[in-house]
């Protein structure tokens, strides 16, 4: 058995998971909302997050991990008590039982931020590499619009929108990185 590393403070991830066996983790779009109303519930107070994306059978997440000194909860075990109460309430739902997720979350440690737009754009663009549609900026389970939107939410928004040098210049990073994999799609 691989041994896992545990997440360390202070730390930008690529945090991401699919389902046991890659069976459907999001059936309808109450899932959806509901692992995002848990992600905010158990991951917000040990982490910030920057982006998502979750596809029908998997997640992608960027986050960094708070401070040591502000946390009065583990970050292990608040990342098992999201999928562990993702994994129950849809186990009821949909009168299943057994694992729902694979092992354990798989996670990256970024080592250099100039590699978070990447990581970003690769996030936001995976329902289209997965071919569920065409243009991935029409996905409304990733937080490519919610970057883009002006209602309020726990994502660090501004923070995306300083890495990419202002708004516009995520949309055009966005934009170049799409016609670029839309070229090589029709090659």
């Amino acid at each position: 058995m691989i041994r896992t590393i545990p997440l360390e403070y202070e730390t930008y991830y690529h945090i991401y998971n699919r389902g046991n066996n890659s069976e459907i983790i999001f059936r309808e779009e109450s899932n959806y909302l509901y692992f995002l109303k848990l992600l905010k519930k158990y991951i917000l107070p040990v982490a910030d997050v920057f982006a998502y994306c979750l596809l029908n059978n998997h997640f992608h997440l960027l986050i960094k991990t708070k401070d040591k000194n502000k946390l009065t909860i583990n970050i292990e075990k608040s990342f098992s008590n999201l999928f562990n109460a993702y994994a129950k309430a849809f186990n009821k739902r949909f009168d299943r039982t057994g694992k729902l997720f694979e092992e354990r979350f798989k996670r990256k440690k970024v080592e250099n931020e100039s590699y978070i737009s990447e990581l970003i754009y690769y996030i936001h663009s995976n329902p289209q590499k997965h071919g569920v549609l065409r243009d991935f900026r029409d996905y409304p389970y990733s937080s490519y619009n919610v970057v883009l939107s002006d209602k309020p939410t726990a994502l660090k928004r501004e923070e995306v929108i300083d890495w990419f040098g202002g708004l516009n210049f995520y949309k055009e990073y966005h934009e170049k990185k799409h016609q670029q994999l839309i070229d090589d799609m029709d090659c």
